[in-house]
């Protein structure tokens, strides 16, 4: 696959053909941006690009690129966590690698979540950054910027890559998951422009369970404490899932705030249940929704964070208008 297989994203294209066609290639890049929009992708055609000969690369016709497609070009190496972490053995490797030249071409270190760098990890990597080598590049990609050090964020060059246009991730999920045009907007209305989330949310008990906790807002009594913290069960035991509900919870209130301003149903994210959203907006005031944005925030944080998953939910439930 080509930079023309990417989907949005224009400017950061634009940005590392432009330095490929210059010869001047940064030894250090940070793709940065919501999860699922296309940044690994990115970094993939990219480290392809670097070690394919054609006139337009990446040509996905000549050996380098068949190797990087097949995933065994000795040029271009994925670096992952191992459990919850990146740690120190694994850029020690890299280390290793990069002190022997590659046979040609350039060779590519993709750090896939470099935020989960543990801090030994990071001030191993920071010494790499601090004395480049023109045969290697460094290509780490994270959605949570903030969590990487900045001294590590000051020796890369950025590239943002934005929350993708709703006809972005449609057209995505038409052209390669083969999903009719409707399937396809109201997942891509949903998805806050992450084709990744879009994909996650592409079976039905993700719908089932989106549906679930919009009809139970909509018939939502704040009197009736019980009934509401009865409804943190429905939230799940593993944290994913749980963020999972808090992101339907979130958007559902997002949505009714909109529609309580705007009246404009186009607009909505879940613009599909949208007498569901118009309940929901009736029955709390703008200040009302704004506070249940907050608690339903501060509670995917805490949950981020791995505080306790039920007391978490409770407390939160007990807090919302």
């Amino acid at each position: 696959m080509g930079f023309q297989g990417i989907y949005g994203h224009p400017k950061p294209v634009s940005i590392l053909k432009g330095a490929m066609t210059r010869d001047r290639i940064a030894h250090a890049f940070l793709f940065h941006g919501m999860e699922g929009v296309g940044k690994r992708t990115a970094a993939s055609v990219f480290a392809r690009a670097v070690n394919c000969k054609a006139e337009d690369p990446p040509c996905d016709v000549c050996p380098s690129c068949r190797k990087a497609a097949h995933g065994n070009h000795p040029n271009i190496i994925t670096i992952r966590a191992e459990g919850q972490y990146i740690k120190i053995e694994s850029v020690r490797e890299l280390q290793a690698r990069m002190a022997v030249r590659p046979a040609e071409g350039k060779r590519v270190f993709i750090i896939e979540e470099a935020d989960r760098m543990n801090a030994a990890a990071a001030n191993a990597l920071l010494k790499t950054l601090e004395e480049p080598s023109p045969d290697n590049l460094l290509l780490l990609t994270t959605a949570r910027l903030h969590a990487l050090p900045m001294t590590i964020l000051s020796r890369c060059q950025h590239l943002r890559f934005t929350p993708l246009p709703r006809e972005e991730v449609a057209r995505f999920l038409k052209d390669k998951e083969g999903l009719a045009s409707g399937d396809a907007e109201i997942l891509a209305a949903s998805s806050g422009g992450s084709i990744g989330r879009a994909l996650e949310m592409n079976r039905e008990e993700y719908l089932a369970r989106r549906n679930e906790i919009l009809d139970r807002l909509a018939q939502d009594n704040p009197a009736d404490l019980l009934k509401r913290i009865a409804l943190a069960g429905r939230f799940g035991k593993e944290r994913e899932e749980i963020l999972e509900g808090l992101r339907i919870l979130r958007i559902g209130y997002r949505d009714s705030l909109i529609f309580r301003e705007t009246r404009e149903q186009e607009r909505l994210m879940f613009r599909d249940r949208a007498g569901v959203i118009e309940t929901i907006a009736g029955r709390l005031s703008g200040r009302d929704l704004l506070h249940n944005i907050a608690v339903v925030e501060s509670a995917m944080s805490a949950i981020a964070q791995n505080a306790n998953k039920s007391l978490t939910l409770e407390a939160m439930l007990i807090k919302l208008n």
